[in-house]
């Protein structure tokens, strides 16, 4: 984070406060910060200065020191707005010093913020001030009796009264205190525009709808004002019961039937606007904030997902009429064979396709078939369960993989320059096979909004979604490390201290003189200097490069470290390396000093115990039941296995093979309360759930994950009466084809003689 504004003692303590820390450790992340350190690296190889603060209290720390260095900034453009103008005294500038958010700021600014001539400023000018001021200080004062001496006495009375209402509006302790009871006692309302059903129906939850604010949920917030912007939807802020105008009455201690009758219109013409619109930036604001975080959080899940590992791939991207594009890709991701195949209508050359698939998998040695859920996936499934039945000795598995962002991928500039001369449509399957390899390393190509794992992301403010974004990517990778002989430019572009032109320059100089043979040579990269160096290499992964250190998370910096505990073992490296009895006979402090401390040392251990270790959970797959195809194959009580796609404060969604995912409300995730979805399952999880309700017409499927509700018995029948497969008994696929078929179908397709 570039410095921009000093930062006050002030805003160390409010944020020190904030995390539960001390404010010497916020000042030292800072500090960090500001010189040019990421979050990842003060994390990770400056516990010592922070005192161990962890990735997510520094990003908290970040945001929270962007929004008040912001808000300094703000209340040096208010002081000296005020002070230009000569209004500036005292007493005012220690109310706006005092000021601890940028809204009070705002309340505090109203009153003296340039703005066109309103009706108030227009009475003042004809000086009805003085009656104003004396109608409020002497409320038992007649009020057409003292507007005479200003002239006419309707007119006078009516600026008179236009003053106060501004004045009354513009109160910043009134407006402060009647937005937060209206905070906690009004309510969200909603109704359908007249003749919208049809088309709305997907808000129909919200045609005559009704909840307080406080009970909100975001994603309930963002739907309704998506029907609002889609002229669905009326929605009204309403204050609820409570006596504000003899709040206003008693803050500027009015009576009378003129007074009373001026705070009314103060009220309805102004005040109860004013909150209305405060209310509906704070509500869809902390909804943003949430869906934010929701999305950020699914983010992170998905790309640490299980990698399958280097392991030759086969990835196939559904299609009906355009057929299945088909890419084969080796153990480090390069791709070896293309194809596209017609299984599906129109075509239906099942048994060809199938052909083809098997001469592709028997020459390429292919272990995973990778299956991209999207249109045409649940055939594409069966196709490849086919292939599997038909050549058990390829030894394959099949895993249907998310494929939100490819065809984002596929149209992109890098993925041109990655696979020139490759058709676009190809460039999908090949996508989709290596991010079955590894999630991370592909996934970082596509922009992380194009991903889909949001709610309600193409309403979120662009600029604070991709900052949350960019750092969950930043996180993962920097937690997972990067092997800098195998790493894209994207992937690169990631790790802590390498942008865009220092990632092409390793790969440049990777491309010209070969693979890097340690973490040193990398600094012969041109450009990439000290401070470079210093944040990106324990990044950096070497596997069996010159120094075994080098394949480890240990930076560079601390390697002398190393040579200590060898030295004090009598040891070499290769002996002391996986070898937990030696290990965890030491003490951390015997071997910390002035520059490494217990943190730093104790992370040493730890990663000599398990080199290169990778955070990541083991590769898993979830089998779909066959004979449940479509959405009409559901019936209440059925239990299947699935992916859970995507996670939203309501509940997750889960992949259950028949093209429409289905909801586990929060309330079904478990038989315990369950605030947080988070908490019970995460994008990527294989899970067994129940099939509560089908609404075949809005394409709807309720789950449950608690398997021992009403159904259970009837859900395991019908699993089980439908036979290995899933279909009725005595229903078979074909025999599979006979040789010669098959090879005129190899012919056909071009892959034989």
């Amino acid at each position: 984070m570039a410095q921009s504004t000093p930062v006050t003692t002030s805003i160390l303590s409010k944020i020190a406060t904030e995390l539960g820390v001390r404010e010497q450790q916020v000042g030292a992340a800072v500090e960090l910060l500001d010189s040019g350190a990421t979050v990842p690296f003060i994390a990770r190889y400056r516990k010592e200065v922070t005192d161990s603060l962890d990735d997510a209290q520094l990003r908290t720390l970040e945001e929270r020191l962007r929004y008040l260095r912001e808000m300094v900034e703000r209340r040096g453009v208010i002081l000296e707005s005020i002070r230009s103008q000569g209004k500036l005294d005292d007493a005012l500038e220690a109310q706006i010093m005092a000021a601890d958010s940028k809204a009070r700021l705002e309340d505090i600014y109203l009153p003296y913020k340039p703005k066109r001539r309103t009706k108030a400023q227009i009475a003042r000018e004809a000086g009805y001030e003085p009656l104003a001021d004396a109608l409020l200080a002497d409320p038992t004062l007649d009020p057409h009796s003292t507007a005479a001496a200003y002239g006419d006495p309707a007119e006078a009375l009516d600026g008179a009264r236009a003053i106060l209402i501004e004045r009354f509006s513009e109160d910043a302790d009134l407006v402060g205190a009647l937005r937060e009871v209206m905070w906690g006692n009004g309510f969200l309302t909603s109704k359908v525009r007249e003749g919208k059903q049809e088309a709305g129906a997907k808000f129909s939850d919200y045609f005559e709808f009704a909840e307080p604010f406080t009970k909100l949920p975001s994603h309930r917030i963002l739907a309704l004002f998506r029907g609002e912007k889609e002229e669905i939807l009326d929605v009204t802020l309403e204050p609820g019961d409570q006596p504000y105008e003899e709040r206003v009455a008693a803050h500027f201690h009015t009576s009378g039937p003129w007074l009373t009758d001026t705070v009314r219109l103060a009220w309805r013409t102004r005040i109860l606007f004013r909150l209305g619109a405060d209310l509906r930036a704070r509500l869809w604001q902390a909804a943003e904030d949430e869906a934010v975080r929701v999305f950020a959080t699914n983010l992170r899940d998905l790309l640490l997902a299980a990698p399958a590992g280097t392991r030759p791939t086969l990835g196939l991207d559904p299609g009906y009429r355009t057929g299945v594009k088909v890419a084969v890709v080796d153990a480090t991701g390069k791709v070896v064979a293309t194809h596209t195949i017609y299984p599906h209508v129109p075509a239906n050359k099942w048994d060809e396709s199938i052909a083809i698939l098997a001469h592709l998998c028997a020459t390429h040695k292919v272990e995973l078939i990778a299956i991209g859920n999207g249109t045409a996936s649940r055939e594409t499934d069966k196709l490849a369960a086919d292939l599997i039945k038909r050549h058990p000795t390829l030894g394959l598995t099949k895993i249907v993989v998310s494929e939100a962002g490819a065809s984002v991928y596929s149209a992109s500039a890098y993925a041109s320059q990655e696979l020139p001369g490759l058709d676009v449509s190809l460039r999908g399957a090949v996508s989709i096979a290596r991010r079955l390899q590894d999630p991370l390393a592909e996934l970082v190509k596509i922009d992380p909004k194009s991903i889909g794992v949001g709610q309600y992301q193409h309403d979120l403010a662009e600029s604070k979604l991709s900052r949350s974004l960019d750092a969950v990517v930043e996180d993962c990778v920097n937690g997972v490390g990067v092997d800098v002989n195998t790493a894209s430019v994207p992937l690169l572009t990631r790790v802590s201290g390498i942008g865009a032109a220092l990632a092409e320059s390793i790969v440049a100089h990777r491309d010209a003189n070969g693979p890097f043979r340690s973490r040193d040579s990398v600094k012969k990269v041109p450009r990439l200097g000290p401070k470079a160096f210093e944040q990106c290499a324990g990044f950096l992964r070497i596997p069996h490069g010159d120094n075994p250190l080098d394949a480890s998370a240990v930076h560079p910096e601390a390697y002398p470290v190393v040579q200590r505990i060898l030295e004090r073992t009598g040891t070499d490296m290769k002996t002391l390396i996986g070898n937990s009895l030696v290990l965890r006979k030491l003490r951390p402090g015997d071997f910390s000093d002035d520059h490494f401390g217990v943190p730093t040392v104790s992370d040493i251990f730890k990663e000599l115990e398990k080199p290169g270790r990778d955070p990541r959970p083991a590769f898993q797959t979830a089998t779909f039941a066959e004979g449940v195809n479509e959405i009409k194959d559901l019936v209440p009580g059925l239990i299947l296995e699935g992916v859970v796609t995507n996670v939203a404060a309501f509940g997750a969604f889960v992949d259950i093979g028949v093209h429409q995912d289905g909801l586990v409300h929060v309330s079904a995730m478990s038989q315990r309360f369950v605030k947080d979805p988070r908490e019970v399952v995460k994008p990527g999880d294989v899970v067994r759930v129940k099939v509560l309700d089908v609404d075949v017409a809005r394409k709807r499927i309720s789950l449950t994950l608690r398997l021992d509700d009403q159904h259970e018995a009837a859900g395991q029948d019908r699993s089980q009466g439908r036979g290995q497969q899933g279909k009725p008994k005595g229903q078979r696929r074909p025999e599979p084809a006979p040789s010669g078929a098959m090879a005129d179908a190899l012919r056909r397709a071009g892959l034989t003689r």
